[in-house]
């Protein structure tokens, strides 16, 4: 029983799916972010765009 303790104290096999997990989800907040910025600015040099066509 100590040693089945022992080993598991010693896994950190599932803390790197965390480690990737946490990472995913700065990329995907980092790529979210970029985009809303980009599509606000496409979306005002459109607008501006038509406005002048009228």
């Amino acid at each position: 029983m100590k040693n089945l303790v022992s080993r598991f104290v010693k896994d950190e096999s599932g803390a790197t799916a965390i480690e990737y997990g946490l990472i995913a989800a700065g990329i995907a907040i980092a790529i979210i972010t970029a985009v809303q910025g980009v599509g606000t600015q496409l979306s005002t040099n459109f607008n501006t765009i038509s406005t002048s066509l009228k």
